[in-house]
């Protein structure tokens, strides 16, 4: 086979495999901490992720993903970005 086109198959499956998206399971934006949110959520740093966990504490937990645009400072694009590592089910996370 072609050295390039090998290179080429490695360099797909490496980015196939470390990719975010790839990830085994979604956080749970009703379980995880403050740190675990900010380590997973793209656009979503500590003062943020704290935010995340103050409203779900206020509120008694979020019901959808799309409640997460209530935060502060968390918008329809980050939501959007995030829409596949974000879960709210109780069976997550455990």
């Amino acid at each position: 086979m072609n050295p390039k086109l090998l290179s080429a198959i490695a360099l797909l499956f490496a980015l196939i495999f470390t990719s975010p998206l790839h990830a085994s399971s979604a956080i749970n934006i009703n379980t995880a901490s403050a740190s675990e949110i900010a380590a997973t959520l793209s656009g979503v740093g500590p003062s943020k992720a704290q935010a995340i966990v103050d409203y779900r504490t206020e509120k008694g937990g979020f019901v959808t993903i799309e409640e997460l645009v209530q935060v502060p400072g968390i918008g329809p694009a980050t939501l959007e970005r995030n829409r596949d590592l974000v879960t709210v089910d109780a069976s997550s996370n455990d």
